[in-house]
């Protein structure tokens, strides 16, 4: 059986917008602007960016992730079965890896109030969830 690559496509963009607004909603409440720039004026973080432009970039990032969840989910659906669950299997599998090992040594060694990797791991395993929740729904043969 194929893959309908477009319908990946058009469910990993979506699942990818659902991404990028579960982002923003965890760095803005969870994490909050006021921490990060507590965290400049310690000098945790620089207070530029050293690649221009990184919110668009890390949007662009975040939505080929999103694609890259869609496509798992379709391949997958093919032996664990279409639906919710697939989706649900996929994004939390996905989100483990992109967001708790690396946030987990952050939490441990870095000298970052612990809310910055707890809402990073939350942005990236939540968001997974999310994203390939979104691309099944969206997905047909």
């Amino acid at each position: 059986m194929s893959v309908n690559r477009g319908r990946v496509l058009i469910g990993g963009l979506a699942g990818g917008v659902v991404w990028v607004v579960w982002g923003f909603l965890v760095n803005q409440f969870i994490i909050t602007n006021a921490r990060y720039e507590a965290a400049q004026a310690a000098g945790l973080f620089l207070k530029q960016p050293r690649y221009p432009f990184f919110v668009g970039q890390w949007i662009v990032i975040t939505l080929l992730l999103a694609i890259i969840v869609a496509h798992l989910y379709a391949w997958t659906r093919q032996t664990l079965g279409p639906g919710p669950g697939t989706a649900l299997k996929i994004g939390f599998l996905v989100g483990f890896a992109a967001g708790f090992p690396e946030n987990f040594a952050h939490a441990t060694w870095s000298a970052v109030d612990r809310t910055f990797p707890l809402g990073w791991m939350l942005e990236m395993w939540v968001g997974a969830i999310l994203a390939a929740l979104v691309a099944g729904w969206l997905y047909k043969d």
